[in-house]
């Protein structure tokens, strides 16, 4: 069983925003194709784009990555004056990681919603390279290494905690509570808002007309038919390229961004001393990330 490196990334919750994008024609029965695909398209254009004011405060995933980056070569120096090895995973490529919004109002991306439906994508090859070198990198270790490493609560001195207390010293402490909580009431409340509820109404009878019965994008991402399936069948192909069409027929992804970005914004206005001491956090984890990278 493979075991996932400690991070020293604050615990923020990501909710699975947005621009305009031109109207394309609607999905075909013929253009469906079977769930299973050898080539992982690139993220798209549309997922990247995708933005709101809380991302200025969370680690987006490419940022993740380059704290690990980082806690691997203070282990690395750690270990090795210890006498012991610790091996460095290279980072994958960075057009390859997952955008941080990109499923935040469902399935946007015409090639992903064509390959996988409503599930979520498989990770690009450098990016499933860099996950499992990560995963697997403890079970090759010795019982001496490993301890070294800190794989245990009698090993809380280990390593890896020295890595994180590095990158985390002339960050001050600040609990995650609140900006949860604020990213799930902010989100819902979006869902609440007259714009938003409109597309909503209009998507919703776009995909009716394709034989797709759903209040929202979230009710059709979350349909027990697709959820329980390993492999999405071509009626969910359908339907996930079909909700991609209506979604870009009402511009429903630019509307609920926007519409999120005020509701954000007013967020962390009356929350600004917080949201403060997050960005402080955030900025300086990250600068002690930068400085172990430059020294190698």
């Amino acid at each position: 069983m493979s075991v996932r490196l400690k991070s020293a990334v604050l615990s923020l919750v990501v909710v699975a925003s947005g621009c305009s994008v031109a109207t394309a024609d609607p999905p075909a029965e013929s253009r469906v194709r079977a769930a299973s695909v050898t080539d992982v398209p690139l993220p798209g254009e549309e997922a990247r784009k995708l933005a709101v004011p809380f991302d200025a405060y969370n680690f987006s995933p490419a940022e993740i990555m380059t704290i690990e980056a980082a806690q691997d070569l203070l282990i690395r120096d750690c270990m090795r004056g210890q006498g012991m090895e610790w091996k460095l995973s290279p980072l994958p490529a960075q057009a390859d990681i997952e955008p941080q919004n990109r499923r935040r109002y469902g399935v946007i991306e015409p090639q992903i919603a064509r390959s996988f439906g409503y599930h979520a994508p498989l990770d690009r090859p450098s990016v499933a390279r860099y996950n499992a070198e990560r995963d697997d990198q403890l079970t090759e270790l010795s019982p001496a290494a490993r301890a070294a490493y800190g794989d245990s609560a009698k090993d809380a001195d280990g390593c890896s905690d020295k890595a994180q207390a590095h990158l985390l010293k002339d960050a001050p402490e600040v609990s995650a509570s609140l900006f949860n909580t604020l990213v799930r009431q902010t989100f819902e409340e979006s869902q609440r808002d007259g714009d938003v509820v409109r597309v909503f109404r209009d998507w919703s009878a776009c995909m009716k007309k394709k034989g797709f019965d759903y209040p929202d994008p979230l009710a059709a991402i979350t349909d027990d038919r697709w959820m329980n399936n390993q492999r999405p069948s071509h009626q969910e192909i359908m339907a996930a390229e079909t909700d991609v069409w209506c979604k870009k027929k009402g511009d429903l992804v630019s509307i609920w961004a926007a519409t999120e970005k005020r509701i954000q914004e007013d967020a962390i206005l009356t929350h600004a001393a917080y949201f403060q001491a997050l960005e402080t956090h955030k900025e300086r984890q990250l600068g002690a990330v930068r400085r172990v990278l430059s020294r190698g």
